[in-house]
């Protein structure tokens, strides 16, 4: 495990710092809302890009595994824009993941539908979907990289959990955009176009975000690793696969540990709510939106945490209160259902441990391969168990209402081992 080349490990945060940090963060909460409003919009998605007289079960699976593809895009995107972003810089993958991801959202937007084109449009529908999904796949690792590499080594936790806090801001930004496009319209005018602004408008945003990034400088630690002429002399991903296994190993661990905290316990849970426990669509929402407002505040807690406790004591007790409170959370909202709110904004707020990932990942890999090193582990851990997580959960509710819990327990108990694991090295 390596500690970072950092610019100036002793000085405060400057206002150069602080403005790079806010322009990666609102950069990533534009790029995750580009990239999570097609969930929010899946079912007029269905009716409207497959035929009509298609059964609604093969619709939901076919709509659904169109968003899947973007998951399964993701590590090849990703390990390319890293390659580049080890060799040629940061900054210019940084900037072109965004617009990736903005032309995409856009066209999404204007797309014809089947009644329009036939099959052809849901094969567009798929293409834009796969661009998306190699865009996120740069972007995450990339902000990530990009900012613990301009903030001085004391404040890394910090700067990756301020980040991951706007990516969580992003998936808020959708859910109050469905939210409000479902409010103003009726169902046959969301069907009709109200569906495609939510498209449009995160497809502008992204091109603002990618005329804001220009304003980035590219970071210290690649600058200076180009001065001396230390980029790496052979294929990045290459050196990361031979010689720091351990490093992937451990990254892909916690990366299946964030996956399972965002996409059971705020993608999957609203819909938990309303099936299994009764609750309506408009309170669910409401208690979801809770919970995500307090995940972006347990981010940059735990990412600040890092830096003052290590990460390996941050992830001791953020999993073991996790655990404690999802299992309050799933068991008791039947015989007590007004601690919904209360429960879930915890629940969220322990979730935000995953703020102490990207900081251990960022400190596992050296300066010149870094970028490859966090993408490659990153999103083929993404792929793997992003993709199985949700198809596990289902297959264990159908075993018992109680199959969110059991699933988010045990990863907890894998992210305390690990976590005391990092306290043995000293880390």
């Amino acid at each position: 495990m390596h500690r970072p080349a950092s610019p100036a490990p002793g000085r405060p945060l400057t206002r150069s710092d602080y403005k790079t940090l806010s322009l990666a963060a609102l950069g990533g909460a534009l790029e995750f809302y580009d990239f999570i409003i097609y969930v929010f919009f899946a079912t007029v998605v269905g009716k409207l890009f497959f035929p009509p007289d298609m059964p609604d079960w093969l619709r939901m699976l076919q709509t659904f595994g169109i968003f899947a593809a973007g998951y399964l895009a993701r590590p090849l995107g990703g390990i390319i824009m890293a390659h580049f972003g080890d060799l040629i810089g940061r900054k210019r993958m940084f900037t072109l993941s965004i617009l990736m991801m903005a032309v995409p959202t856009l066209i999404m937007g204007l797309l014809p539908t089947y009644a329009q084109i036939g099959i052809l449009a849901p094969l567009l529908l798929l293409a834009m979907r796969m661009i998306q999904g190699a865009a996120i796949g740069g972007e995450v690792p990339g902000a990530w990289v990009f900012v613990s590499e301009h903030v001085p080594a004391r404040y890394i936790g910090y700067a990756c959990g301020t980040l991951t806090c706007g990516l969580t801001v992003g998936i808020l930004l959708g859910s109050l955009m469905a939210t409000l496009i479902n409010s103003v319209y009726t169902e046959q005018e969301v069907l009709d176009w109200a569906w495609r602004l939510p498209f449009l408008l995160g497809g502008v945003f992204g091109l603002f975000a990618v005329y804001l990034r220009q304003w980035l400088h590219e970071t210290p630690v690649f600058t200076e690793l180009q001065q001396r002429k230390a980029l790496a002399e052979e294929l990045p991903l290459k050196t990361v696969v031979r010689d720091h296994r351990a490093a992937v190993a451990v990254s892909m661990l916690l990366t299946w540990l964030l996956s399972a905290g965002i996409v059971v316990a705020i993608l999957m849970t609203p819909t938990f709510l309303q099936t299994i426990y009764g609750f309506g669509a408009v309170t669910a929402l409401q208690a979801n939106s809770l919970a995500i407002i307090m995940l972006s505040i347990g981010c940059i807690i735990s990412g600040a945490l890092c830096d003052r406790v290590g990460a390996g004591r941050v992830l001791v007790v953020g999993c073991s209160a996790l655990a404690v409170f999802v299992w309050l959370f799933y068991s008791g909202l039947h015989a007590n259902p007004h601690w919904l709110f209360p429960l879930y904004a915890l629940v969220g707020l322990f979730v935000g441990t995953i703020g102490a990932v990207p900081f251990v990942m960022v400190n596992s890999f050296p300066p010149r391969v870094r970028f490859s090193g966090l993408s490659f582990s990153y999103n083929m851990a993404y792929a793997v168990f992003g993709g199985l997580t949700p198809v596990t959960v289902s297959l264990l509710v159908k075993w018992s209402p109680l199959g969110p819990a059991y699933y988010l327990i045990a990863l907890c108990g894998m992210g305390v081992v690990l976590g005391l694991g990092l306290l043995r090295k000293g880390r």
